[in-house]
Formats: structure tokens, sequence, C-alpha cells
């Protein structure tokens, strides 16, 4: 009994120690982009290199938005998140819809959105452009919003979770007088708070890191977003490696904290949601 103990314990140790040892790995780059940012232009490529700079500035990222528009981008990006999350609200309707309410069709137009997360994305670029650009939205932030308002994973995962709910609590409710909107809102989303939170993480990955549709919808540079500045920065500052650091550090950390704090949400949202 002892020796399985002892055993147990060297097994338990074993493991920690490469996740230790993994986690250090594949944090070295991100350490390294972060310390790099912070250093002056000369001292990125010294040899022996530095993990804590010597001589520690923020030019770079004062660069960032007096010489390369990070301002402007920033604001495009921020407005692309916020209207993600009026669609994600959206999608919730519709994936509570599919789950709760009884109405003609209703298996085959959930088939139908189900069938749409079968068709890469690049696919249906042309025939949205194309629609768009017979509405007159190209080189517009409507039109970088509007294709991204709906979203079938989103609402595959929502009426998954949703179908979880009891019937019975939301037929009390209604006997109880509540209007619809009423148990959407008051009842239905604060059971939901998990599959929210990991929808909310994805949509504000995607609306954050979104680069193919903007650069391809708008060619003025108001419209651009962080993402596209920042390829625009790696080409027009190539050897400026701690101005690309900057850049890419101010890309990564948002996502990084914001993971960090909801990372727990992720697991039970898809546990519950029935994806093993």
């Amino acid at each position: 009994m002892a020796l399985a103990t002892k055993k147990n314990k060297w097994e338990q140790a074993l493991v920690i120690f490469i996740m230790v040892a993994g986690g250090i790995l594949v944090s070295i780059p991100f350490i390294w982009m972060i310390s790099s940012s912070f250093k002056p232009e000369s001292e990125v490529l010294s040899i022996p290199p530095t993990i804590i700079p010597d001589n520690p500035t923020l030019d770079n990222y004062i660069n960032l938005f007096t010489n390369m528009n990070f301002a402007v981008y920033l604001r495009n990006t921020l407005v692309i998140v916020l209207f993600s999350f009026l669609g994600l609200l959206f999608n919730a309707m519709a994936g509570y819809g599919f789950a709760k309410y009884n109405f003609k069709g209703r298996d085959k137009f959930f088939y139908i959105v189900l069938a749409t997360m079968m068709i890469p994305g690049q696919v249906t670029m042309i025939p949205v452009y194309l629609l768009l650009n017979a509405m007159g939205l190209t080189n517009t932030m409507t039109g970088i919003i509007l294709p991204g308002l709906a979203v079938a994973f989103s609402i595959f995962l929502f009426r998954q979770f949703m179908t979880t709910i009891p019937d019975d609590l939301i037929e009390a409710a209604r006997l109880d007088g509540a209007g619809e909107f009423y148990i959407f809102f008051r009842l239905v989303m604060p059971i939901a708070k998990p599959i929210f939170a990991v929808q909310g993480i994805l949509t504000f990955i995607a609306g954050w890191n979104s680069f193919l549709w903007p650069l391809i919808i708008a060619n003025d540079e108001s419209l651009y977003t962080l993402s596209v500045g920042l390829s625009l920065l790696q080409g027009q500052y190539a050897n400026n490696f701690a101005l690309q650091m900057a850049g890419a550090a101010f890309m990564v950390v948002p996502i990084i904290i914001i993971f960090s704090f909801f990372q727990k949400y992720i697991v039970e949202g898809f546990t519950m949601s029935g994806i093993k």
C-alpha cells in the first residue's frame, strides 16, 4: 500500500514537472514578444539577447498611435466587437427559438443553418461582396459589420444549451403572466451564463482579430482594423522588429487577459452544451 502511494506521488510529480516545463516553453515566445516591445530598436537584435530590457521605453507604443494610425484601427475594431456582441444576442434568440418553440419547418430550417457550417467562409465571400456592392455597402462600416451578425455555429451552440433548460420552468413563467421577452431576458439568460461567456469570448476573439473581410470590403484606410494595421506595419517597417513586437503585443495581450478571466466558463459551457 505504501509502495503504491509512493508511486502515485512520483507520477504526480512527473506530470506536474512536464506541465510546468511545457507551460514555460509555450510562454517563451509571448514573454519575448512583450519584452521586445519595450526595447529600443537597437536592443532587440543585441547579442547576447536580453529578456528584461536594459533601457525600457514606451516609444514603440507611442509610435503606433502617432505614426501608424493605430487609434483609428482600434476604434474600428472596437466598433466591430460591440456590434458582434449585438449579433451574439440575436444568435442567442435564434438558438432559443429553435430549442423551445414548435413551428412548422423548425427542424428543416435548423438543418439548413447547420449545412452552412460546412461551407468554407472563403467560398461565400464573393457572393456576399456582390450583394453588399449591389446595396451600396462596400467600403462602409455597415458592410464590414453586417455579414458577421449571424453565425451558424453560435446559433447551434445556443440551441444545444437551450434544450437543457426544463420546459416546465418556462411554462410556469408563462402561467404567471410573463411575456416572451421577459422570460428570455430575466429567466433564460441568467441560466445560460456559461454559454454566453463561451460565445462572448469567441465573439470577442473573432471581432478583435477580424482581418480578411475588412481587407476585402474596405479600400479606405480609415476603415481598417488592428489586424489589417498590423499587416501594414509588417510591410512598412519590416526591419523595425521592436515596433512590430509592440503591435503584436497590443493585439495578443487583451485576448490573453480576457481568456484568463473566463476560461472556466469555456469548459463549463462546452460541457453543458453537449460538445465533448
